[in-house]
């Protein structure tokens, strides 16, 4: 009979920058850290939850979203003076998450579209690096071009599931998390390695060599992964003491 009066709330996954940004957040709300105060550098917090750095940022950044904190270049992290009620970013997926997600599926992709690659194909795929290249410093135009390349590709493996969720898979970026992430991480310098990643996608395709492309794919997209991580250190987004 206790039970029945008992009120439970069914308790849901968490991913961990979830975990990470609740327990930060429950810092901030208790007062810990009042409006204005900087948090602790980003090796400080991993030492002391136990986690990688990678996942402190993607939490730090979460936060942000929320407008709990503000990510100042070069100076750290501030704890906001929050003047609206902003959505939880509890339901995005980590970006980093996805981008090693997308890393072992288009890998196969890749490789199994590799037969179906004509010379027309081929030069579709340069055109679209061609335009990525010419507009280097124009984020939303870089998006697109990026998209088409990799739907090209897993439209021509030959699986609608396939094409589906690569679409899926990409068009995560556009949440206002992961959409952060690029605003702070991704510039001119970044989209042109990955139009060079690009054609190294296409030159595997030349050969003829499933196997390259597959390799290719995969270190494109890791590597697209390691430039978020590493360009926070890089640019100072985060103080490192």
């Amino acid at each position: 009979m206790l039970l029945a009066r008992m009120e439970f709330r069914a308790i849901l996954p968490r991913r961990l920058y979830q975990e990470i940004a609740l327990q930060i957040r429950a810092h901030i709300e208790s007062g810990e850290f009042s409006a204005g105060a900087r948090l602790p550098a980003e090796r400080e917090l991993a030492k002391l939850l136990r986690v990688s750095r990678p996942s402190i940022r993607e939490a730090l950044i979460a936060l942000e979203v929320e407008g709990l904190v503000e990510v100042r270049t070069g100076a750290g992290v501030f704890v906001c003076e929050r003047q609206k009620h902003l959505p939880s970013s509890a339901s995005y997926e980590g970006p980093l998450e996805i981008m090693l997600a997308r890393a072992l599926i288009e890998g196969d992709i890749a490789a199994r579209a590799t037969a179906k690659m004509r010379r027309g194909d081929l030069n579709q795929l340069e055109q679209i690096v061609a335009a990525m290249i010419q507009s280097s410093t124009d984020q939303a135009a870089c998006l697109l071009s990026d998209r088409a390349f990799h739907l090209y590709i897993a439209e021509k493996a030959g699986n609608s599931v396939l094409v589906r969720f690569v679409a899926e898979l990409f068009d995560a970026r556009h949440t206002p998390l992961s959409l952060q992430f690029g605003k702070h991480f991704e510039n001119t310098r970044t989209w042109m390695l990955a139009a060079t990643e690009h054609k190294q996608i296409i030159k595997a395709f030349a050969a003829h060599d499933p196997v390259a492309a597959k390799r290719a794919m995969e270190r494109h997209l890791r590597k697209s992964c390691s430039r978020w991580t590493r360009q926070l250190a890089v640019n100072g987004v985060i103080d490192d003491r």
